[in-house]
């Protein structure tokens, strides 16, 4: 015999935890949708050097196989996509012609991640993606639109306070040019401030150093990156140094986008310009963003993006430019459900149950629960005959709202019988209107 095993870093949730996890899916579907985002799907496959083309850590991507695949098949041209903007890069490429834009995608999907399984991060997750991508331009407003569609999804996800950060890579290339490094050189000074949270300020300027950069020269600006000034004031801060042309560019970029994230009517509170934020991928170009529970620090950035240029480059020769955000669903679901903050009480998506009270009365238990569905009540009928006492605790373990019980005395009355399972309280109701009544008292309760 097999020991049933789960493998590391691949979530396996319980019913109840499962539909919590999909209503949180549900949510943020319906909210990408109702701001006009199209949705798509793309295969789970992609041709290596599709994954690999913007520079992907390979040891990261799973090859796919066959189990009895032939010598020739082992050194395999297929792997599973470790995130969703690479396949949309192909998908823009491959389909350029017969899609609109600007092109408005939403994809909702799970990706696979060759790294460490630890809290908040695993080898298989969800992640659910929002981008536009124009042809030739496109507006920087969409910078401001979509951390607004964001905010908007976590508000009615309804899991706490939270703050989407933003930041301009230009503002830091263009510091850190001024500085005299070289272009070569900045990709990894933004990788090295991009870890500020995670080793603190001194390691920090203890890694710039390598670089050739003294701790004194970085002062001015690292104590920016750590003060807790508002937005406004940071900006003035920064338009004051006025370094080099891409630096201004940088600051002005983050001005409009301030703008339009008020203009859009996002609460202040939820969102913050913060020096810090860099986004160690090197394809990014203008607005970057990552996005905290503020009750949860300890889980890092659950949502994060940016401004890119031309990620499509590698699969076509016009100029794609777009932004996007991704949402990690998987990040902060079973931590929100550990929390209790998520609830997952119910583990049945039917609100009720039609029990068996006697076997010679099947066929209208039957009937009953078609009637139920017939007016849009998600009905569940038990069919082993099992005494009333443990159809209802098993009534109560899944949490049905109401049960239905039908026994001689009620079919000779013409009537069925209705308990509420939260309050306990049973009532009858005529048998030619109760699938209406049944409906109506679960509209009200809603």
């Amino acid at each position: 015999m097999i020991k049933p095993r789960a493998l590391s870093g691949f979530p396996e949730y319980l019913p109840a935890q499962q539909l919590a996890f999909n209503r949180v899916l549900s949510l943020i579907r319906s909210t990408y949708e109702a701001h006009g985002f199209t949705p798509i799907e793309t295969p789970s496959v992609e041709h290596r050097d599709v994954l690999t083309a913007k520079g992907a850590d390979d040891a990261e991507i799973y090859a796919l196989t066959r189990l009895n695949a032939g010598p020739d098949e082992r050194d395999t041209d297929l792997a599973l996509h470790f995130d969703l903007s690479v396949p949309l890069a192909r998908y823009v490429a491959q389909h350029e012609s017969q899609l609109v834009f600007p092109f408005q995608r939403s994809q909702i999907q799970k990706v696979w991640r060759g790294e460490r399984p630890q809290a908040g991060r695993y080898r298989e997750f969800y992640q659910a993606d929002i981008d536009v991508i124009g042809r030739g331009s496109l507006s920087l407003l969409y910078d401001a639109v979509l951390p607004a569609v964001v905010s908007d999804a976590l508000t009615r996800l309804n899991i706490g306070p939270f703050c989407i950060r933003l930041n301009n890579r230009q503002v830091l290339q263009g510091y850190f040019e001024s500085l005299g490094l070289a272009p070569v050189a900045v990709p990894q000074a933004l990788r090295i401030l991009d870890r500020l949270e995670k080793v603190g300020i001194d390691r920090v300027r203890q890694d710039f150093t390598t670089l050739g950069v003294s701790p004194d020269t970085l002062t001015p600006f690292l104590d920016l990156v750590t003060s807790n000034l508002a937005s406004d004031a940071l900006l003035s801060e920064l338009a004051g140094q006025a370094r080099n042309a891409l630096f201004d560019r940088g600051v002005t970029e983050l001005h409009v986008v301030l703008s339009g994230l008020r203009d859009l009517g996002v609460p202040e509170a939820n969102f913050q310009v913060d020096l810090s934020i860099a986004r160690g991928l090197g394809y990014y170009t203008g607005t970057v963003y990552e996005t905290k529970l503020l009750n949860f620090p300890g889980l890092g950035s659950i949502c994060s993006g940016g401004r890119y240029e031309n990620l499509v480059g590698h699969f076509h020769t016009g100029t794609f430019p777009g932004v996007g955000l991704s949402i990690g669903v998987s990040r902060f679901v079973p931590a929100l459900l550990e929390a209790g903050v998520l609830s997952a009480r119910t583990s049945t998506t039917a609100q009720v149950l039609v029990t068996l009270l006697q076997p010679e009365h099947q066929g209208e238990s039957l009937r009953l629960g078609a009637e139920l569905r017939s007016q849009g009540v998600s009905t569940e009928v038990y069919l082993e005959p099992h005494r009333l006492g443990q159809q209802l605790r098993y009534a109560d373990r899944k949490g049905f709202r109401l049960a239905v019980m039908v026994g001689d005395t009620e079919l000779q009355a013409g009537q069925v019988r209705v308990k509420d399972l939260q309050t306990g309280e049973e009532s009858l109701l005529s048998r030619a209107q109760w699938a209406l009544g049944i409906w109506q008292r679960l509209s009200n309760a809603r």
